[in-house]
C-alpha cells in the first residue's frame, strides 16, 4: 500500500507577551499557502502565563483551521499564583482544552504526547524537563495501543537530553524515555524549549532516536531568527524544512547539540550572534 505524503507544521515557543508579530504573520501566511495536515505546538504558548497572554495565545490557536495538538511548556505554568500552579495548573488552557496534549490520528501516522513540564521539582530551576514514570507510562501505553505497523511521532516540550556536555542535569529521566521510545520504533520526537532548531540522531541502548527541535516565533531568539519546522512525511522518511522569513537555509538554522536553555550564552568568550544574523554551524547528517 502506498502511503500518502503528509505535511505537518511543527511550531514552538510562541511566548505570547513577547511574541514576534512579524513571525506570527509569516507563519499564518505559510499555513494558508501550504495547508498542512496538522499543526503540532510543542509548548510555551506564553511568556509568564498571565491571563492576557493566555487569552491572546488561545485565540491564536483557536483560529488555526487544521487539526492541532498543544503541549504544555514550563512558561505555561502560573508564575505569580502558586496556589493555582499546584492545584489547577491547566486552568488557563480551558478554552483550548480539547487540543491540549491530544493524540492525533492522521492518515498512516499517529501523534502521541509526552509530558515533560512539571509544577515543581526537587531542584531549581523548575523550568528544566522531567519525564516522570506516570508521563512515560501514559505515552508508552498510547504507543503500544496503536495498530501494528502504525508510524508514530511523539511531541514534548523539553528535549530529552539528560545531561549537557559539562555533565549538568537537563531533563530528568530523559535517557530512559529515549530508550523506551526507540524500542517502540518511534519515527521521531518533536520538541522546543531551546529556541533553536535541531535534527539529531540520538543513540540509545535500543537503537537510534531521531530528535527534531523547532525554534521560536518570539522575540526571545538565541542564535537564529524566528522560525518553525515544516515536516514532510512520506513512507519511512521525514524531511525537515526550517521555515523563516529571512530565507536562511535549513542547514544553517539547525544547531548540532542541544544547549542548556533558551537564553543566549553569557560565558566569557562565547559568541552571541547579532539579531537577524546566524552563526555558521555544521549541518547534521542523515
Amino acid at each position: 500500500m502506498t502511503r500518502q505524503r503528509l505535511t505537518l507544521f511543527h511550531v514552538s515557543d510562541l511566548h505570547f507577551g513577547l511574541e514576534d508579530k512579524r513571525a506570527l504573520s509569516f507563519f499564518k501566511a505559510e499555513l494558508a499557502r501550504e495547508k498542512p495536515a496538522a499543526v503540532l505546538i510543542t509548548g510555551d504558548l506564553t511568556m509568564r502565563a498571565r491571563h492576557r497572554e493566555f487569552r491572546a495565545a488561545c485565540e491564536w490557536v483557536s483560529a488555526l483551521d487544521v487539526p492541532v495538538t498543544v503541549e504544555v511548556g514550563n512558561h505555561d505554568m502560573p508564575y505569580f499564583n502558586l496556589i493555582e500552579r499546584f492545584t489547577d495548573p491547566y486552568r488557563r488552557f480551558r478554552s483550548i482544552e480539547k487540543v491540549l496534549e491530544k493524540e492525533l490520528l492522521l492518515p498512516g501516522l499517529a501523534v502521541i504526547p509526552l509530558k515533560t513540564a512539571t509544577r515543581a521539582q526537587w531542584r531549581f530551576p523548575w523550568s528544566n524537563g522531567w519525564v516522570t514514570d506516570k508521563a512515560l507510562g501514559a505515552c508508552c501505553a498510547a504507543l503500544d495501543a496503536l495498530p501494528p505497523g502504525t508510524r508514530a511521532i511523539v511531541t514534548a516540550h523539553h528535549p530529552l537530553t539528560e545531561r549537557d556536555p559539562r555533565g549538568k542535569k537537563l531533563t530528568i529521566g530523559g535517557n530512559r524515555a529515549m530508550e523506551e521510545l526507540a524500542r517502540r520504533g518511534v519515527f521521531a520526537i518533536l520538541t522546543g524549549h531551546v529556541h533553536d532548531a535541531f535534527d539529531i540522531d540520538q543513540p540509545t541502548p535500543a537503537g537510534p532516536l531521531r530528535m527534531i527541535g523547532a525554534g521560536t516565533l518570539s522575540q526571545r531568539i538565541r542564535s537564529t531568527p524566528p522560525s518553525f519546522n515544516v515536516l514532510y512525511v512520506e513512507g519511512d522518511t521525514i524531511t525537515v524544512d526550517v521555515r523563516n522569513f529571512k530565507d536562511v537555509p535549513t542547514a544553517a538554522m539547525q544547531i548540532d547539540a542541544v544547549p542548556e536553555n533558551a537564553l543566549p550564552p553569557r560565558h566569557a568568550g562565547d559568541p552571541v550572534a547579532p539579531v537577524g544574523e546566524v552563526p555558521a554551524v555544521d549541518p547534521p547528517v542523515h
